[in-house]
Order: structure tokens, then C-alpha cells, then sequence
């Protein structure tokens, strides 16, 4: 039997254009709030049209000593050039957290399929 992990895909940002980018901080103070921000093609645009786009991105993060991983959000970019409106996929949203762990970022694109990264963060 396959599972899902078997088709996430992974590489350097830098060098990939399919890997979701997580800019947070590598340390923080427990319970002071910042700002997390997933995105694709920081280094390399990834094409956003009707026929190649990334369809959706899904975070999580995984305390350290917990057991599964929370989802901390899932964002979907619907407009891919429709009467030429783009929506790019950027995701922003603010975070609080009591513990050290690791975010998890996956990304779907329509043609190359499922992408992941990871970046660990450290609450103080």
C-alpha cells in the first residue's frame, strides 16, 4: 500500500521553484507573537497561469514532545490569470507559541504535485 508521503517532494528553495519558502524567526520568547510567511519562487518565479499554478499551500507545526503536528493554516490561490486577475501564492499570517518545534510547509502545484520543507524554530 502507498501513502501520501511517498510523492512529497523536496530540494533547496534556492535552486527549486516548487519549495515552499518558511520565513519565521529561528528563536523567539514563548508567547510573543511574529509573523509567518510561506511562499514559492522567492529565488525562481513559478509560473502562475491557467495552465501551470500552485494551487495551495498547507502548514503545520510540531511541538517538540507532542505527538502529531497542529495545522496552523491552509491557503488556496484560485486566480491564475481569469480576466487577468492573479492571486500569487504568498501566506501570511501571526503566530504565538509556547514551545520549540518545527513548521512544516506543504505545496501543490497542478503539474509537478506535492512539495514540502521544513524549518525548525526555538521558543525561549
Amino acid at each position: 500500500m502507498k501513502t501520501l508521503c511517498q510523492f512529497l517532494q523536496t530540494g533547496d528553495w534556492k535552486g527549486e521553484k516548487h519549495v515552499p519558502v518558511i520565513h519565521a524567526p529561528e528563536k523567539i520568547k514563548a508567547g510573543e507573537g511574529f509573523d509567518l510567511k510561506i511562499s514559492i519562487g522567492d529565488e525562481i518565479k513559478h509560473p502562475n497561469t491557467l495552465e501551470h499554478y500552485i494551487a495551495w499551500f498547507k502548514v503545520f507545526f510540531h511541538p517538540e514532545g507532542a505527538k502529531f503536528p497542529v495545522q496552523i493554516g491552509s491557503y488556496n490561490f484560485t486566480a491564475h490569470g481569469e480576466n487577468g486577475i492573479y492571486d500569487e501564492p504568498v501566506a501570511l499570517t501571526h503566530v504565538k507559541l509556547d514551545k520549540s518545534g518545527t513548521f512544516y510547509a506543504v505545496s501543490y502545484c497542478n503539474i509537478h504535485g506535492l512539495w514540502e520543507n521544513s524549518k525548525d524554530i526555538v521558543v525561549e
